[in-house]
């Protein structure tokens, strides 16, 4: 797992590394494991940290950096950005860690800031503030404080990774962000959108013919299961990561996560 970054930690108030409980939470109650990612760009390091896991959940946080996926964003729109304590090394080091799960080939589940930093990992662009870029547009920062309630709908694609995990056609999920996708880039395809053309939910194309990359599992979303797991349908999602790392991974195939899931049974 993707930590963020928090400006003053808890034991001598220097840069620490800062993850909610609730990812932690949900993959423990999947069967898995939860492991944090190091702090580090560096390219050898964070190879490594892939290839010990049975997969990578990329989690939300700051603002990805403008500058990486646009050079005209409207000055109002960038007066909203708020970048990780770090600064660029949290992209940086998310960028090299989505090159790695595609080269190492490990299922791959995103939330919220993951979903969005794939997208310019594959070099589309963001809406770097919903409200000033998108009059009209629904209000998609969070609308409760810890995020735990459904504050609206999007319809799922029929036949969709996302529609089958969860059974469900039409998904209640939260929302806490102000920066979204418009636009998938080339690998993926929108399987969710608000009425307001926002994507929720990203999955790679299933036709290879056109050089698509494939994963044992990917499911990319922008709202936060990991705070709605006491609703069946989004641990499910977890269940399902947590599944594909136990029959794709490493190790887990071979008795790590698939036992731990069984004790969960």
């Amino acid at each position: 797992m993707t930590p963020s970054t928090e400006r003053k930690g808890v034991e001598f108030c220097d840069t620490s590394s800062s993850l909610s409980y609730r990812y932690e939470h949900a993959i423990l109650q999947a069967g898995g494991i939860p492991v944090v990612a190091p702090m580090t760009t560096d390219p050898a390091a964070l190879a490594e940290a892939v290839r010990r896991v049975d997969g990578v959940l990329f989690t939300g946080g700051d603002d990805i950096n403008p500058t990486l996926y646009t050079n005209d964003a409207p000055p109002d729109a960038l007066k909203t950005v708020t970048p990780p304590p770090d600064v660029e090394a949290r992209d940086l080091r998310e960028l090299i860690l989505i090159d790695e799960v595609f080269q190492q080939g490990k299922p791959l589940l995103a939330i919220c800031r993951g979903f969005q930093i794939l997208n310019v990992a594959f070099g589309r662009e963001l809406i770097v503030d919903i409200p000033s870029q998108l009059p009209g547009a629904r209000n998609h920062a969070r609308t409760d404080e810890a995020g735990e309630e459904l504050t609206h709908e999007v319809p799922l694609t029929a036949g969709s990774l996302l529609s089958k995990i969860t059974g469900k056609k039409i998904l209640g999920v939260n929302s806490s962000h102000h920066q979204g996708v418009l636009e998938p880039a080339e690998p993926f395809a929108a399987v969710a959108r608000t009425e307001d053309g926002i994507v929720e939910a990203m999955e790679l194309k299933t036709d290879r013919s056109n050089g698509a990359p494939q994963l044992p599992f990917f499911l990319a979303v922008q709202f936060h299961p990991e705070r709605l797991v006491k609703h069946p349908e989004h641990q499910a999602i977890f269940n399902g990561f947590v599944s594909a790392c136990a029959r794709e991974g490493g190790e887990g195939k071979n008795g790590r996560t698939k036992e731990l899931q069984k004790s969960k049974q």
